[in-house]
């Protein structure tokens, strides 16, 4: 294990595993609006917000925590604007107070926010425009949530740089199956410790209060009632259950993972549950986790933070494959259960954020345990069938290709679709 490899993942996990409330698109525009509104130095008279097809495709759908039930871009932007902290980055909105919130009603009212769609080849892409009554702002957020491309006050540049993730962030190339193991294997738990604990934490706790609170449809419930007491049905039930919370306005914090709270919880709950269950170690739950967690944003990263390819697929295939290496170990196996999770689900659509996410959350996991129960009986299935590949490592490249390019068009064609039916909608009302 070289001590680079040790670095670099120890770097990518504290990047990657960052706390945000609620959906990231809505909490990623409040935080480019509260920043914006810093830089300007008041209470901003006209907003201009052009989004990328798929900022408005995650936004449109989803409760806005803090918001007292808040749907939407102007609302997102406005929140931020009024009462965000953007030192709190994808926790921008805890500041917000029931005056703000009364502020942001007045404002939507005398619509001073407009969206327009930008044309841009990032998917994670939004351009914000303030003016006031003696100055004006803009700020750019491209590829990453908080990743401020250029700010700019009264014409005068404050921050400008490359659209690419470069300057002194981790080296996501050194990702690989073998080097992961290794690191999960043999990393010091006292260093990821302090990392992993917060995930324990928070997604847990969001998975209570989605099974215990009125979320929407229920979903961890019905999984509940319907399947009987095992270790899988209790992995669907409470992963699902934290997605429907946080997609339905809960105000706790999510530990999410390539930059969505969805795929942070798919890659972690199950995998605490199991080894709950299992009666496992918490030096192994530590290590499982470290493994998903990496495992995910490795297939992530062929993929990018957005696109038409939901990404709860890759962070099914981390969690499955954890749960392999908690309870096996072996190299074999673990490539056996992502083959054969990527064979069964190689790619569900993403038609944006919403409560239905979580019954992809639960496809996800049942497909991926299904895979590590094949794997485990040496079931698996033959390389150059379908979409898989030679190698592990081929197969994830395939997918990642397929997620973001091949899938190019139907993201174009969901958000046409999203769009139309909005108009219709508006139309009717």
């Amino acid at each position: 294990m070289k001590k680079d490899f040790k670095t670099e993942y120890i770097k990518i996990l504290k990047a990657e595993l960052v706390p945000a409330m609620g959906c990231t698109e809505p909490i990623s525009l409040a935080f480019g609006a509260a920043y914006c509104r810093k830089l300007l130095g008041e209470l901003p008279i006209k907003v201009t917000a052009l989004c990328s097809g798929n900022i408005i495709k995650n936004v449109r759908c989803v409760k806005i925590p803090h918001s007292g039930g808040m749907v939407g871009i102007e609302e997102a932007v406005l929140l931020g604007a009024v009462g965000g902290d953007s030192d709190r980055e994808m926790e921008v909105l805890t500041s917000v107070t029931n005056e703000d919130i009364g502020t942001v009603n007045a404002l939507l009212d005398r619509g001073v926010c407009t969206v327009k769609l930008l044309d841009s080849p990032a998917p994670l892409h939004f351009i914000l425009r303030m003016e006031g009554l003696h100055g004006e702002a803009e700020v750019e957020i491209c590829e990453d949530h908080t990743n401020i491309v250029r700010a700019a006050k009264n014409g005068m540049t404050v921050i400008h740089k490359d659209y690419q993730l470069t300057d002194n962030g981790p080296d996501y190339s050194t990702l690989n199956l073998e080097d992961i193991k290794a690191f999960a294997d043999t990393v010091d738990i006292e260093l990821v410790k302090p990392i992993i604990d917060p995930q324990i934490e928070c997604n847990i706790r969001i998975a209570h209060a989605g099974m215990d609170g009125s979320y929407g449809i229920g979903i961890g419930k019905i999984i509940t009632a319907t399947y009987p007491d095992s270790p899988i049905t209790e992995m669907k039930s409470m992963a699902a259950s934290a997605s429907e919370a946080r997609m339905g306005g809960c105000e706790l914090p999510v530990i999410v993972n390539s930059g969505s709270g969805n795929q942070g919880i798919t890659a972690s709950v199950p995998v605490i549950v199991y080894a709950k269950r299992k009666g496992l170690s918490a030096e192994a739950l530590y290590r499982g986790l470290v493994f998903s967690n990496l495992l995910t944003v490795f297939q992530k990263m062929y993929i990018g933070k957005l696109s038409a390819f939901c990404g709860v697929v890759s962070a099914g295939c981390g969690a499955g494959a954890a749960i392999t290496y908690m309870v096996d170990g072996s190299v074999e196996r673990i490539k056996q259960t992502i083959e054969n999770t990527l064979a069964n689900v190689p790619g569900i659509i993403c038609d944006g954020a919403k409560i239905s996410c979580a019954a992809k959350i639960s496809t996800s996991i049942d497909a991926a345990y299904l895979a590590h129960e094949m794997a485990m009986r040496d079931a698996a299935y033959n390389p150059h069938t379908g979409i898989l590949q030679a190698t592990t490592a081929k197969t994830i490249s395939c997918v990642g290709k397929v997620g973001k390019d091949g899938m190019r068009e139907t993201d174009k064609e969901i958000l046409k679709i999203l769009l139309e039916d909005e108009e219709r909608f508006s139309a009717k009302s």
